[in-house]
């Protein structure tokens, strides 16, 4: 059983982002867990999208493919995204 509290993810996926998708500019507390990942928000875009995907196969074993219809709704912000994570990581 995972001791991992969602503040706790939030954090961890924060900083997964940034070093994962080369955010250089951006600090943790500079990304609001309920703003869009994609557009306005985090100005993500669906390249970043695939690296998210490669990244939460390798760090929490969750298959992601591009076709599935609930990816609008787990990538529309952190926060969606950190439930998504917990539901679904390899335990």
């Amino acid at each position: 059983m995972s001791t991992t509290t969602h503040s706790d993810l939030i954090q961890e996926l924060k900083a997964l982002l940034i070093q994962g998708l080369h955010l250089e500019d951006v600090a943790p507390e500079d990304i609001d867990p309920h703003a869009p990942l994609f557009g306005e928000g985090l100005g993500l875009d669906s390249i970043d999208a695939l690296e998210i995907g490669v990244m939460l196969d390798r760090q929490y074993g969750i298959k992601l493919v591009s076709n599935d219809e609930r990816n609008a709704r787990v990538f529309a912000s952190l926060e969606s995204l950190a439930e998504f994570v917990a539901d679904h990581r390899a335990r």
